[in-house]
């Protein structure tokens, strides 16, 4: 098994600003935890305001330069993909970083997090050199006008992002913003920060002008708090919880600076009378609890048709005990543990609210082993929209069952959310898929599959779930901005 010190590539404890490797100015750090057994790997910087001030001021001058806004952009592409091949050349690295900092399996970590980290900057790639705008017949007062968009990039980005997918969330961002030619101020979470400084590492070496990426990491209400008030700042790109995603919208209103939030979730499940319950019930068990429930999109509503209530939640249950969990460098293990101690306080909270507001625990509903912050996969039978497991985002892996009749009122609850970010459904009737998936209240709607997720597809959710779309042509147009230019080629008529 490969030591962690031998891992880490990046100098311990700085930041990457303009190109250079720095501490931060207090030179306080944070430790980095390994959440599989609880102890210290590493530390990083705990970055400040004087921090961030720097990084602006480096993307904004990057951003002026002619090195970044002269660049071709066939060939600011092409520096897109040889990102994608950097992050493919050093895969395994990456994903055992993933796997020390996040806890989540390196088989995982390679199945998902690194072909979408890569595939993002491939495909991004193509979008550098298609990001035109069009001319525009306008009327005017009748004389003969010139009249055009453009697409200019929105600036110097502030990109915030989550613990539960590193590389991938950072990957996206930074994708986006490097496409539509703005310069990136990229501040991670400071309990999962290893792959990103990697990453922002890697991007340097493909060849990406000093100060156009640049990484400071540390804790949300210093660093982060600085990038959402922070005035030269243009636009902040925010994935995590719907409560901080608030904060950050009213933090950003000082200079009115735009803001894309990728939010909460509480998706549900539907599974019909009709569905393939060899596909539906592992398909469901796995939209819960894969990566351990940590997911924005996890299924963790499930709703089943009363005639096949009984086999699908004794079905789900096997699946779950069946799951191997463990250390994440254990190639065996599907399931890894929890980020951190106090995430696997909150799950097992959730567990003990379950219990006290009357749904049947049918399976799970404890911590597991003798070290680290593991919480088994855990099934409530019988549930009920007022509890607490149904309403509120668990981020673990619990899941909520309940039967129902009729399919009218099995929308109806499943739209009964403060959320909008997700949903499936299982049948094997052409007519009922188109329409329920047109009634459901979600920014994505899987039939007989779940979570998939692609450069292709905008990825976002409806109501508290958040603002905008990330990636596609949708999320990558919202890191620009959009200029009206009206040449008069007459002069006005006077008399």
């Amino acid at each position: 098994m490969t030591d962690i010190k031998d891992l880490i590539q990046t100098p311990t404890g700085q930041m990457l600003i303009n190109g250079v490797w720095v501490k931060s100015a207090s030179e306080e750090t944070i430790a980095v935890e390994d959440p599989s057994n609880g102890q210290e790997i590493s530390v990083i910087a705990a970055a400040g305001k004087e921090d961030v001030n720097r990084a602006v001021a480096a993307a904004r001058t990057a951003l002026e330069s002619a090195a970044w806004s002269r660049m071709r952009p066939i060939d600011r592409g092409r520096l897109l993909e040889d990102i994608a091949r950097k992050i493919e050349e050093h895969a395994q690295e990456l994903a055992l970083l993933e796997s020390y900092d996040n806890g989540m399996p390196v088989g995982m970590a390679m199945m998902v997090n690194l072909p979408a980290s890569a595939e993002i900057f491939r495909y991004m790639g193509g979008w550098c050199s298609k990001l035109g705008g069009k001319t525009v017949p306008v009327s005017g007062d009748g004389r003969l006008f010139h009249a055009y968009t453009q697409r200019a990039p929105v600036g110097v980005v502030g990109a915030i992002t989550p613990w539960n997918y590193p590389l991938a969330m950072a990957s996206w961002k930074i994708a986006m913003a490097l496409a539509a030619g703005c310069t990136v101020v990229l501040k991670p979470a400071e309990m999962t920060s290893l792959s990103a400084l990697r990453l922002v590492q890697l991007i340097h070496e493909a060849g990406v002008p000093e100060g156009v990426v640049n990484v400071v990491t540390g804790y949300g209400q210093s660093a982060g708090q600085a990038m959402a008030e922070h005035e030269g700042i243009d636009k902040i790109a925010f994935t995590g919880s719907t409560a901080t995603g608030k904060k950050i919208a009213t933090a950003a209103l000082g200079n009115m600076k735009r803001v894309g939030l990728e939010l909460g979730g509480k998706s549900p499940s539907i599974i019909c009378a009709d569905a393939d319950l060899s596909q539906a019930i592992p398909g469901a068990a796995l939209a819960c609890f894969f990566n351990s429930g940590q997911i924005c999109f996890a299924a963790t509503r499930l709703y089943v048709h009363k005639s096949v209530y009984e086999p699908v939640v004794e079905g789900l249950a096997q699946v779950a005990e069946s799951l191997p969990m463990g250390n994440g460098r254990v190639e065996t293990n599907m399931l890894g543990p929890l980020v951190s101690k106090a995430q696997q306080d909150r799950v097992m909270s959730y567990v003990e609210k379950g219990k006290a507001e009357g749904a049947d625990l049918v399976c799970g509903g404890e911590t597991a082993g003798d070290e680290g912050y593991y919480v088994k996969p855990t099934i409530f039978g019988n549930t009920t929209a007022d509890m607490s497991i149904v309403k509120e985002e668990i981020f673990g892996p619990i899941l909520s069952v309940a039967a129902f009749e009729d399919m009218d009122e099995v929308v109806k609850e499943a739209n009964n959310s403060a959320y909008g970010l997700a949903a499936n459904l299982w049948t094997n009737d052409l007519r009922t898929a188109h329409i329920t998936a047109n009634k459901l209240n979600a920014g994505s709607v899987w039939v007989n599959c779940h979570g998939i997720v692609d450069p292709s597809m905008p990825f976002g959710g409806f109501k508290e779930s958040g603002w905008g779309r990330e990636v596609a042509e949708e999320g990558v147009s919202l890191y620009t901005e959009t200029k009206s230019v009206v040449i008069a080629l007459e002069d006005a008529q006077f008399g």
